[in-house]
């Protein structure tokens, strides 16, 4: 049967070209440094987002818990969103594993942070508190319907984090998606950012990894952290060339994706049985109208007997995204099921 996997953008399968450049790999001992394949991704990154250095990393949320031990101490304080990626679905290993407090605000609609809410939240001198250490932003931001964050936002928020003397993490998974929809050079967007981590194995079609970027002195530290959560993979460049190949070739497509989304939440948004969330890149959220008699259970699991998967989420309703895997074909199909279960 011919599956259409909607999940996430996590399911995409490396090209042939990929597959190519990993088995013609050149190796070494990433431990010792010595792997070339994975000093050209490194070094290619830092120069993709305008950073000194660059460490390779089995996952994001790897990534992103290497950015925040190697810029905080035990018993300081994160500034994030509710919803973002680090405090959401990360098992609160910040909390676990760094002694880190999390100190989530509500995110807008528009995936941002209120810049007042973050001056309010960071702590005063004062022993009882605290010590504010870190602000990180998601971009673009997964559960705020895939958005992308303005350069101008971000630098507002770096113009802030300086002026507190303060850290910029940036979650960039999936900042390419966000490079494609806003037409501007990721370098720009992470500019002001001290940290930035993003996905080779997401819309990029890595079969593994993620890159975290920022000063030669930050990275040194990252590098140790890797070391202490197992993350020192040795002969990696297989897997590093599969991320070359992603940068080099993967990033312009990106927006074959946003179109067949855009494509995919009009023809949901012709459902009466349906709401769908306003979509900006890859991903599509919608719900079931009030007063629905179907059940979400119910059509996800009509779904995968059609061959199809879908997220669902109690009150987060359904999530598609699209990705290398998906085309026009595998739009037309989902719509059709989804007219035939509301016919039915």
């Amino acid at each position: 049967m011919e599956i259409i996997d909607l999940r996430s953008d996590t399911v995409t399968l490396p090209t042939q070209e990929m597959r190519d450049a990993m088995a013609r790999a050149e190796v070494g001992d990433d431990v010792y440094g010595e792997d070339p394949t994975i000093n050209r991704l490194q070094d290619m990154s830092a120069e993709r987002m305008g950073k000194e250095a660059a460490l390779f990393v089995p996952s994001g949320s790897m990534g992103n818990l290497a950015a925040l031990l190697a810029h905080c101490q035990r018993g300081d304080e994160a500034i994030l969103g509710e919803l973002s990626h680090p405090y959401f679905y990360e098992a609160g290993s910040m909390a676990a594993l760094g002694g880190i407090q999390p100190r989530p605000l509500r995110n807008q609609p528009d995936g941002t942070l209120l810049l007042l809410e973050i001056e309010q939240a960071i702590r005063e001198d004062d022993p009882h508190y605290p010590i504010t250490r870190l602000v990180a932003l998601e971009n673009t931001h997964n559960r705020c319907n895939g958005i992308p964050l303005t350069a101008e936002y971000i630098k507002s928020v770096g113009d802030l984090t300086k002026k507190h003397k303060l850290v910029l993490h940036i979650d960039g998974a999936r900042i390419f998606n966000a490079e494609v929809a806003l037409g501007v050079p990721v370098k720009k967007l992470v500019a002001p950012a001290d940290s930035i981590t993003f996905c080779l194995s997401k819309g990029l079609c890595a079969p593994v990894g993620s890159v975290l970027c920022g000063s030669k002195e930050f990275i040194a530290k990252a590098l140790r952290v890797r070391k202490q959560l197992g993350g020192g993979m040795r002969q990696a460049g297989i897997l590093a060339a599969a991320g070359i190949v992603a940068l080099e070739k993967m990033v312009d497509r990106l927006a074959e994706d946003h179109e067949r989304a855009w494509k995919l939440a009009a023809g949901l948004a012709e459902m009466p049985q349906l709401r769908v969330n306003p979509q900006y890149t890859n991903i599509v959220r919608f719900k079931l109208a009030d007063g629905s008699k179907q059940k979400p259970d119910a059509i996800v699991a009509r779904l995968a007997k059609e061959g199809m998967r879908l997220g669902h989420s109690g009150l987060w309703g359904f999530r598609a995204v699209t990705h290398y895997g998906i085309d026009d074909h595998a739009i037309e199909k989902t719509l059709a099921v989804f007219h035939k279960i509301f016919k039915d």
